[in-house]
């Protein structure tokens, strides 16, 4: 058999051993006579594929160690401040409750720049008897949207709690420092290290008002993190269409309807946290809030809006 030629009949080879050994002979020679102009040509595609992988790679980074979290802001300004009426829902219970306040203010933070939004709930006559709400919330965020500093003060029924989550921004890492008090007693305290970008209660309405909801079908959701406590859990924004809601103000606005789901880490069990109507407009202001207590819920529904940014 001559064994010059770079083809070799496999069949004429007696024994299966010998064919692979052959075989594999035969292969290497075909490599070694491939034109210089192939091999190049193989060598540009490999550096392709290499440039090709490494964007693939970094579209995929987690948003913490992509961007850093970094979100325009296109919606509210300092000085905005809405008012609300509050209702309470619980069973065949469904009255006014009270008054509420969403404002947001221009502040320095560690010598930068920062937004202080302030919620305040405050339930008062049956549904106030019925079950307390006095809630203060307050949220710093930067100029990118990212949390800083949160703090909840809350009486609800005969309880008393106190959460502060605090939030640093490294080199592709987020550290987070919580904390809850309840009823005059530290229930934990820890520091969660995360590459995750990640939201408290009232950042996350500001994340909403600014996301592009554009194209979007109901049904359409949205991934993000939310801090629940001393966990990090998965949150949906959820997108449900579009409709005409009448707020105290007498007026009707389009609106977007949103609403916020928590998951477990395993998305198996789920809770709904808040829903909101945003303005279908630049403001995307919130004319609607309802929030889930441990008992009922509380809905939030405009009255007067002053100092918007568009």
């Amino acid at each position: 058999m001559n064994t010059s030629n770079s083809k070799i009949s496999v069949e004429a080879l007696p024994f299966r051993a010998e064919r692979a050994e052959w075989v594999d002979q035969a292969r290497r020679r075909d490599r070694a006579v491939l034109p210089d102009n192939h091999t190049q040509n193989e060598q540009k595609m490999n550096k392709t594929i290499q440039l090709y992988l490494l964007l693939i790679s970094t579209l995929f980074l987690p948003q913490g160690a992509k961007a850093q979290c970094k979100i325009m802001n296109n919606s509210f300004k300092d000085g905005e401040s809405i008012v609300y009426d509050l209702y309470f829902n619980y069973g065949i219970v469904n009255a006014k409750a009270g008054v509420g306040s969403l404002k947001t203010d221009m502040v320095n933070y560690k010598d930068n720049s920062a937004y202080n939004l302030r919620m305040l709930l405050n339930t008062t006559g049956l549904p106030g008897s019925i079950y307390t709400v006095n809630d203060t919330l307050v949220s710093y965020i930067d100029m990118d949207l990212r949390p800083l500093l949160f703090t909840k003060n809350a009486f609800e029924g005969k309880d008393y709690s106190r959460e502060v989550q605090s939030f640093s921004y490294t080199a592709g890492d987020i550290k987070v420092r919580t904390s809850r008090i309840f009823n005059g007693k530290k229930k934990f305290e820890e520091t969660i290290i995360t590459n995750d970008c990640t939201y408290d209660y009232l950042s996350v309405l500001a994340l909403i008002r600014n996301l592009d909801y554009s194209g979007m079908k109901p049904g359409d959701q949205q991934q993000i993190k939310f801090l629940s406590g001393r966990e990090i859990v998965n949150m949906a924004v959820n997108y449900n269409g579009t409709s005409n809601i009448k707020a105290n103000d007498g007026k009707t606005y389009n609106t977007i309807q949103i609403s916020l789901t928590i998951y477990d880490k395993a998305f198996k069990n789920q809770k709904e946290a808040i829903s909101a109507s945003l303005t279908d407009d630049s403001n995307r202001i919130p004319i609607v809030i309802n929030t889930h207590l441990k008992i009922g819920v509380i809905r939030a529904v405009l009255k007067n809006v002053t100092g918007l940014r568009n």
